[in-house]
């Protein structure tokens, strides 16, 4: 029987270890992917440590930023190829029948499964994948610079798109890590100026080489004013990236009279908001949750011309739990992936 090793946790808040186990079969209409690198999201840290409402699958082998080559086609599959490098994202499969699925947003799905949480994920030499639900990665792009946009960066261009903003408003974002760096490149190419905040020196010199319009450090006392006087009352549009419950609440006062807040990041509990704020102001509130297959294309594209970057720093599988613990600490720049030889 051939092993592999697996990056995997066999309880909550428990150890994340290297096991050798079983390299799976794909079965009908699904692929064998041999993963070559994946990006590491906060979502996988709140995954093993049951953060949320909804709890992983256990054992729990986290990763949804994955890349790498087909080695194996299940039975039935037709529309990829063995040697193809595809990239295995969030939305691991989706039932195509319910509500959602017909009306276009697929990744709201009521029988959906999801890479890493699941069904067991990229934190490993391979994983099994359903063949409609691979991308094809452009070949503009190097496996570890195209991980971090199956997630962080897909995550980024649709809560953009949630915003309904249109070309020279302003997009204020709160949280400049793997998310909030690429959603700065991302409003930049959609014809938008942006307000990046921050609380870590690091995240602002990072929001700085993104090419943020203005950056601000988010322990002011006066930042609603200097960001209304810097936008001429405001941004049209928050994007809340920061899992900081406190963030979501600060973001309604950086806005300006009928802007729209799209939160990405799921803070461990609920917060709170200033109703009168959201009545008087006539403010949108709204969540955004990854992006569809058609979605990731475009955002994979846009890297693909330069025009999206993501800061990278890459480690050994075997370094995962360090990772998480700087990625807890908020120690990372941009997104660090894991690389698999």
């Amino acid at each position: 029987m051939q092993t592999m090793r697996a990056a995997r946790t066999l309880e909550l808040r428990g150890p994340i270890t290297i096991d050798a186990i079983p390299v799976p079969t794909p079965g009908a209409g699904q692929v064998l992917v041999r993963v070559q690198a994946c990006g590491v999201c906060h979502t996988d840290l709140h995954a093993v440590r049951g953060d949320w409402r909804a709890k992983p699958a256990l054992p729990c082998t986290p990763g949804h930023e994955g890349v790498g080559v087909i080695v194996q086609l299940g039975p039935g599959v037709t529309a990829r190829q063995i040697g193809e490098r595809v990239g295995v994202p969030w939305l691991h499969h989706a039932c195509g029948q319910c509500e959602p699925c017909q009306s276009g947003w697929e990744t709201l799905c009521t029988r959906q499964q999801n890479t890493g949480f699941s069904v067991p994920g990229s934190f490993a030499e391979y994983v099994v994948a359903h063949a409609d639900f691979t991308v094809p990665i452009p070949a503009e792009l190097t496996s570890h610079a195209a991980a971090p946009i199956l997630c962080a960066g897909l995550s980024a261009l649709k809560a953009i798109r949630e915003t309904e903003l249109v070309a020279g408003q302003w997009l204020v974002i709160l949280g400049i890590g793997g998310v909030g760096h690429l959603a700065i490149q991302y409003a930049r190419a959609l014809g938008l100026k942006t307000v990046a905040i921050d609380v870590q020196p690091h995240a602002l010199l990072l929001a700085r080489e993104s090419g943020s319009e203005i950056v601000f450090d988010g322990r002011g006392p006066a930042l609603a004013k200097m960001v209304r006087q810097a936008t001429d009352g405001g941004g049209h549009g928050v994007l809340v990236t920061s899992s900081s419950a406190a963030a979501i609440t600060q973001g309604v006062e950086l806005m300006r009279r009928h802007g729209t807040m799209v939160l990405v990041g799921l803070p461990p509990g609920d917060f709170t908001l200033p109703t009168f704020e959201v009545v008087v102001k006539r403010l949108t509130i709204r969540g955004s949750i990854g992006g569809t297959r058609a979605e990731l294309r475009e955002a994979l594209a846009l890297a693909a011309s330069g025009q999206v970057v993501a800061r990278t720093e890459m480690h050994p599988l075997e370094a995962v739990g360090g990772v998480f613990k700087r990625l807890e600490r908020g120690e990372i720049m941009g997104r660090a992936v894991l690389t698999l030889p």
